[in-house]
């Protein structure tokens, strides 16, 4: 049985403003075979752009408030609420409420893997070495 401790992995901004906190906590990198979670907190004035994903992704509010919007629909959500986001559906969310947002994403890979509008090469993370 493998137990990964949270506290011991550092964190790391992917752009001005958007830190994940203790990184990817499950992904190829801790071993994990079929998914990955991310923890991550931004700040207010920070978007998370439109972006996709070629996998499923849950996407759960911990803490604060954000409008998010999947494709040509936006909505509020808060703390306790999640959204489940197609594969290749363009998304992205803002931060909105008074306290600091802090989210979780599940996706249905051991690695993360986005697009981001207008920008042609595609991001990806905590990928499993190559041989």
């Amino acid at each position: 049985m493998q137990i990964i401790y949270h506290g011991l992995q550092p964190t790391e901004e992917w752009r001005l403003g958007v830190l994940t906190r203790s990184r990817m906590q499950v992904s190829t990198v801790t071993e994990a075979a079929a998914l990955c979670i991310l923890n991550s907190g931004s700040r207010r004035e920070v978007a998370h752009v439109s972006h996709n994903h070629p996998v499923e992704e849950v996407l759960t509010v911990l803490n604060g408030q954000a409008e998010l919007w999947l494709d040509d629909e936006r909505e509020t959500i808060s703390s306790g609420q999640s959204v489940i986001i197609p594969p290749g559906s363009w998304h992205g969310f803002r931060d909105t409420g008074s306290e600091t947002l802090h989210m979780q994403a599940i996706f249905a890979a051991p690695s993360f893997e986005a697009s981001f509008e207008g920008q042609p090469e595609v991001m990806i993370h905590w990928a499993a070495a190559k041989a």
